[in-house]
């Protein structure tokens, strides 16, 4: 089955949609150094870099769907604007965008599709002729009315082969009958995904393609070698952090933390370089002295593992890492989205009605 990839980012969501028997042969992606990424690592598909909103980039996009006998669509809009690690602006004009979904699928009616977006998108409204809408009342209200079956959620990556806990909203919509949710699947530790790597410190590197340690300052490197697995520095009786002037640092529990190493990885985000940021930091082992191992965040191999991304994933060598890390931090990850094409309908059969967990 042939279809489309709209908000593409680098392609990660669709990495095994092969082996699924879904060849994406076209693309969109606003952010022109991510279309040339996505190219690198799916040369054979075509890859439109621009704004969706422009209607000759718009068209062009419906004109390829249709050439090319697509029947399959996947949609991931920007979250940012609604996303708990963002502002949570409703004026934020990206949370419009699944206005241009609905839309594409207007005029070229998919088979299947899937739209991912952040778990709050349920809950997050929309203006619609003036009017203030939730997004999930106007997707449900677009599709029913264009004859679709549509299945709605917040699901766990974690539930479905990825030792990463990520919480999206996802609609599975099908012409066919009711899509139902996979099975879910046993979880993964972080222990199991990178407990096998070199341990490192600040500025190490192990000869491992991208398993090579940030360098970090002093401080960090003082305050996290003092953390043990699973906390944050903040509980620190000593170590704890501090500005210049010597008073303490207030933040979350979830800033200066180690990550454990019994369960999935929390969310990766964009800011999964900084020590500071949310649940960043690998989880270390005890050292003789009682101090703790790596006090770093995590190297870009360990976040393409608990993406679940193989290690051979044909990073371009242009990229730089702060772009690998911003791409990975907001990626759909690949097993997450390939288990959900499991139980994709692929034909017509007794249809139901509209069901939601």
């Amino acid at each position: 089955m042939k279809g489309m990839s709209l908000f593409s980012n680098v392609g990660i969501g669709e990495y095994f949609f092969k082996e699924s028997g879904i060849e994406i042969i076209a693309a969109n992606e606003l952010i022109s150094n991510r279309a040339k990424f996505y190219k690198h690592i799916y040369p054979d598909s075509e890859v439109i870099c621009g704004d969706i909103t422009d209607k000759k980039i718009f068209n062009k996009l419906v004109n390829i769907y249709k050439e090319r006998n697509c029947e399959f669509l996947l949609a991931t809009p920007p979250c940012q604007g609604m996303s708990i690690a963002g502002k949570m602006d409703t004026h934020d004009i990206r949370n419009q965008l699944v206005k241009y979904v609905i839309e594409f699928v207007k005029k070229v009616e998919p088979k299947n599709i899937i739209i991912e977006n952040v778990a709050g998108m349920l809950k997050f409204p929309i203006t619609i002729n003036s009017k203030s809408v939730l997004i999930k009342d106007y997707l449900l209200d677009s599709f029913k009315k264009m004859g679709y079956f549509v299945n709605f959620g917040v699901l766990d990556a974690a539930d479905y082969e990825t030792p990463q806990s990520r919480r999206r909203s996802i609609f599975l919509v099908s012409k066919y009958r009711l899509w139902e949710f996979p099975n879910k699947s046993s979880k993964i530790t972080v222990l199991e995904a990178i407990g096998d790597l070199p341990s490192l410190e600040s500025g190490q590197d192990s000869g491992i393609k991208y398993h090579k340690a940030k360098v970090h300052n002093d401080n960090h490197i003082k305050w996290m070698r003092n953390t043990p697995s699973g906390e944050s520095a903040h509980k620190n009786r000593i170590h704890f952090p501090i500005k210049k002037d010597g008073s303490r640092i207030k933040g979350f529990s979830t800033t200066y933390k180690r990550i454990d190493w019994n369960k999935p990885s929390p969310t990766i985000t964009m800011c999964n370089g900084a020590v500071s940021s949310q649940n960043n930091v690998h989880p270390g082992r005890i050292n003789k002295d009682g101090t703790y191992s790596d006090a770093r965040v995590l190297t870009i191999l360990e976040l393409m593992r608990l993406t679940g991304l193989p290690d051979n994933w044909n990073i371009p060598e242009w990229a730089s890492e702060n772009m690998i890390r911003n791409v990975l931090g907001e990626s759909f990850p690949p097993k997450f989205s390939q288990k959900l094409l499991e139980t994709m309908p692929r034909g017509y059969k007794n249809a139901k009605t509209t069901k939601n967990r």
